[in-house]
């Protein structure tokens, strides 16, 4: 590992270099690309500096013990040292080992979310929407840029269906264990006589997928216009302005209607259907490797429920890490992040036990 770690910091100080070369600031594409190589080198060296701070602090406090002749303070005061710095050299090799796992390419990308309302009718439709804005909740605390692509809203303020686009620093990386069935157990405000009711939505987070990631040949797309649904008016009666998009070779569908301009929806239509073919591509990567370690925290299939919400009781439990929390109300207004960390720690603890099996 330290040969590695070694390489590392070799690499960064090359980076580092490069990046104050002309030739480099002059193209801006090499320039982006380095710079993200340096975010990405930049906690791992940090780490590995302060290891080896820690680990000559430990040797040279080791090195005047053995040779003795101290006063009786002095090497107290030694031994101190030589105990914290073990312990740090000790704490900062796991955390280094971490470090060190492989990164999932798309962890700094935007994400697409998409939310369908599942079993339950109408309930069904409202938790679609409860889900949207406990997402977009969550990217306003982020910091993050919130853009609505596609939906199909119902009368009582539901979505049969919303797509949206999430910008911002870690946006896949923070959401991408979201995919999935989410239940919801509640009393509908339709239920007369209180009776709780079961229902559930779908949701997949697809990592933004740019032009040179995904090659779509135009000729293997099926393209129709037709006039938007929703709740009229003269726009809705004579302009057909909403985009089908149909990916023949794969029999990939998409909608998009949210826009009277018939040039962006299928600006959008066509960002989703990237999204969705990328998508299905990393799905063949996880099959493929599916074999060596199956994740703690499921596969990221929207048939496995990964979660559920239950309002009489307060809680939501996400059923792959058996975790429950008893505060339902900040959760739905956007509070994921004790959720998400817990996500995120179980993939990392079964990331490296698979490396060391």
């Amino acid at each position: 590992m330290l040969d590695k770690l070694s390489q590392v910091e070799k690499r960064f100080e090359e980076v580092n270099e490069r990046l104050c070369e002309s030739d480099v600031v002059s193209d801006m594409e090499q320039y982006k690309k380095l710079m993200q190589e340096l975010k990405t080198l930049t906690p791992i060296v940090e780490k590995f500096r302060q290891y080896k701070a820690a680990e000559k602090n430990m040797t040279e406090a080791k090195d005047m013990l053995d040779a003795g002749g101290m006063d009786k303070d002095f090497r107290e005061m030694v031994q101190e040292e030589f105990e914290q710095s073990t312990e740090l050299v000790k704490q900062y090799h796991e955390e280094l080992k971490i470090l060190l796992l492989p990164r999932d390419p798309n962890d700094d990308r935007n994400v697409i979310v998409e939310i369908r309302g599942g079993a339950g009718g109408e309930e069904a439709s409202l938790f679609a929407g409860v889900l949207f804005r406990m997402y977009s909740m969550y990217a306003e605390a982020k910091g993050w840029k919130c853009e609505i692509l596609n939906s199909n809203p119902t009368e009582l303020g539901g979505f049969k269906e919303i797509s949206f686009m999430l910008e911002g620093e870690g946006a896949y990386s923070r959401l991408k264990f979201e995919s999935g069935v989410h239940r919801v157990q509640r009393v509908p405000e339709t239920e007369s006589q209180g009776r709780i009711q079961t229902s559930t939505a779908t949701v997949a987070v697809l990592p933004e997928a740019e032009d040179v990631d995904v090659e779509i040949n135009p000729a293997d797309l099926q393209i129709d216009t037709y006039r938007s649904g929703g709740a009229g008016g003269q726009h809705v009666n004579k302009t057909e302005s909403a985009i089908r998009i149909t990916h023949i070779p794969t029999g990939t569908v998409v909608e998009c209607q949210d826009e009277r301009s018939q040039y962006k929806n299928k600006d959008r239509a066509m960002k989703i259907l990237r999204s969705r073919i990328l998508e299905a591509e990393i799905e063949k990567q996880h099959d493929a490797i599916a074999g060596e370690r199956k994740a703690q925290v499921g596969t990221g299939d929207r048939s496995e429920r990964i979660r559920t919400y239950n309002f009489p009781q307060g809680r939501v439990s996400d059923h792959r890490i058996n975790l429950t929390l008893y505060k339902i109300d900040s959760i739905v207004n956007g509070d994921l992040d004790e959720i998400i960390d817990a996500l995120i720690t179980a993939d990392t603890a079964e990331k490296l036990k698979a490396k060391t099996e």
